[in-house]
């Protein structure tokens, strides 16, 4: 339970939705539902943490990421009239000229009192974002989605927006270790075999604050060239993510030295359910040596003795990197979607031209 506020009133004295938007603000009296903004980071990681659906992308950390990285970062907690928490959303959003873009990640996410009334929290949440015919709302959950989510996104007229990136490849970590090696191709499992058995190849799991941060500038130096030599570019901001991912116990760093020489940074996150593979850095030396494979495996290790049920392989792209796509499809052909990007506007014309172009991103 959280401590009750006053709920926000600036709907119904800014008509922005007209009479139905005043209506629906006025079910939401009526049915006991409000909308709270919570500001303690304590609190609301608690909160994240204890979901079973809890993940990095609706975390204060993230949030904090995107804040670096100029977007405008809100926490909210959807809740019944008992003040229990039917739905956490961390939205984020920024303007480019006359469109607001609100971004919703790694949620909403629902309790289970939640999931009844799915569509009622979707709706509260726009109450209080107070959208114009020239925002555009995007959600995507990251494999947080449930079928009342689901449901309530579809109900709602969202738009489902799938790229082949949107994929990846699924480890199930139930069948033990003896079980994944026995599922993976066998040239996968031969590089394994000799790596393991490969005195001058180590792989360690960096815990020490500041040698995490070193860690990490290493990462950054190879991320920057790799990025070059491979003619690519992101919007991740090395930078700006530095010291959260070093001070945060759930993000595992990984390196592997050939012969004393650093040849590959992994860095991956830990939850309950799921470890996924974040992002990865290497040298030319790393890929004769099987540095990769040596690191994933140590990654699957700590994942199944943490009580992980699934290690993402952190995305495919196969007619774009085919090589990364062999790589991963070696250990695991269990391909997956990891859900649409959701998009919604008032003015239909926006919401079909944004879903044309991340369609052909």
């Amino acid at each position: 339970m959280l401590p009750r506020t006053q709920a926000p009133t600036g709907l119904l004295s800014r008509d922005l939705w007209g009479i139905r938007a005043i209506e629906t603000s006025l079910d939401h009296v009526r049915s006991g539902i409000s909308v709270r903004t919570i500001t303690d980071s304590g609190e609301w990681d608690a909160a994240i943490w204890a979901h079973p659906r809890g993940n990095i992308f609706a975390s204060w950390l993230w949030g904090e990421y995107k804040s670096r990285t100029g977007w405008k970062v809100h926490r909210l907690a959807i809740l019944d009239g008992a003040d229990d928490i039917l739905a956490l959303a961390q939205y984020h959003e920024r303007t480019r000229g006359p469109v607001r873009i609100v971004r919703i990640q790694g949620g909403p996410l629902l309790t289970h009192k939640g999931a009844r009334r799915a569509e009622r929290c979707l709706q509260a949440c726009f109450s209080h974002l107070r959208l114009s015919r020239f925002d555009v709302v995007l959600i995507d959950f990251e494999r947080s989605q449930c079928s009342a989510a689901t449901s309530a996104v579809l109900a709602q007229g969202f738009t489902p927006v799938v790229t082949p990136i949107r994929h990846t490849i699924d480890v199930d970590l139930t069948v033990g270790l003896r079980g994944i090696e026995g599922q993976m191709e066998s040239r996968w499992r031969k590089v394994l075999r000799r790596v393991e058995r490969t005195p001058s190849l180590s792989a360690r799991f960096v815990e020490d604050v500041e040698e995490r941060l070193a860690c990490f500038d290493a990462f950054s130096v190879l991320y920057s060239e790799l990025k070059k030599q491979r003619g690519f570019s992101n919007s991740f901001d090395c930078a700006a993510y530095r010291d959260l991912a070093a001070r945060d116990p759930r993000h595992l760093f990984v390196e592997v030295r050939d012969r004393g020489e650093l040849v590959l940074i992994r860095i991956a996150h830990l939850t309950a359910e799921r470890c996924t593979d974040f992002f990865t850095a290497s040298t030319d030396r790393a890929r004769a040596s099987g540095a990769a494979t040596l690191a994933i495996w140590r990654l699957i290790e700590r994942a199944s003795a943490a009580g992980c049920k699934v290690f993402d392989h952190g995305g495919i792209d196969p007619a774009a990197n085919r090589g990364v796509y062999e790589f991963k499809r070696g250990l695991s052909q269990n391909v997956v979607l990891a859900g649409p990007i959701w998009v919604h506007s008032r003015s239909s014309l926006l919401q079909k031209a944004v879903a044309v172009g991340l369609g052909v991103r």
